[in-house]
């Protein structure tokens, strides 16, 4: 199966882009899905999504996270050619972003601080809230290095699959606690946009979301 190649890589605020969306064919070609399961009836209510265990064939090292916000999907690369697939929440249309990191940071039940921008765009939030149930970064977040984004749970298991956030990556509480014990601080980070639909088809533009990726977040 095909590998994922980024080329024309540069790191623009300690994030590295590519710079040509057309040289970055799209992750979700490597990965082999087993049958779909036609009853979830037993699947928990707040983690409507179940992840699963899929092959993977890709370059990327075991303890890599690969992001298709276009397929809503997280993939964290495990040993034996496999990787975990996470349903995930990701960027509304504005707020889109693409590129390659590492994890810079974890934090368990975490403080959220709204960041000026978002403030602007929302005085009603509230300047700090600690950690817990009702904060809106969940049980986990995990700071991908070079930007304001993470990766992190959600009191709103409703919204994952959806384009709603600000730029972050949204987890069920129950999946960005897996994915927490399992990803370590430097774990790359790899966030494309492509379509499931079509394997063959070329990243939408590596560098198209580079405005969002430095002004917006969530």
């Amino acid at each position: 199966m095909r590998g994922i190649i980024l080329a024309s890589v540069g790191l623009i605020a300690g994030l590295v882009f590519a710079s040509n969306g057309a040289q970055a064919a799209a992750d979700i070609s490597v990965f082999s899905y087993p049958p779909a399961v036609d009853n979830y009836d037993q699947a928990p209510v707040a983690a409507p999504i179940p992840r699963e265990m899929v092959d993977y064939d890709g370059p990327y090292s075991p303890g890599s996270i690969i992001i298709n916000t276009g397929e809503r999907r997280l993939y964290f690369v495990l040993p034996g050619h496999q990787a975990m697939k996470y349903a995930i929440g990701v960027g509304r249309p504005g707020f889109e972003w693409t590129g390659v990191s590492h994890i810079a940071n974890k934090r368990e039940w975490p403080d959220w601080t709204p960041p000026q921008e978002m403030l602007k765009r929302r005085p009603d939030l509230p300047r700090h809230m600690e950690g817990g149930i009702d904060n809106p970064l969940g049980a986990r977040a995990m700071y991908i290095a070079g930007t304001l984004y993470r990766i992190h749970g959600s009191n709103e298991p409703d919204t994952i699959g959806e384009a709603v956030s600000s730029g972050c990556i949204r987890m069920t509480n129950d999946d960005v606690t897996d994915l927490y014990d399992r990803a370590k601080v430097g774990a790359t980070v790899v966030v494309l946009r492509g379509a499931s639909t079509e394997p063959d088809a070329v990243s939408a533009g590596l560098e198209e979301g580079r405005a969002a990726a430095q002004e917006n977040n969530n």
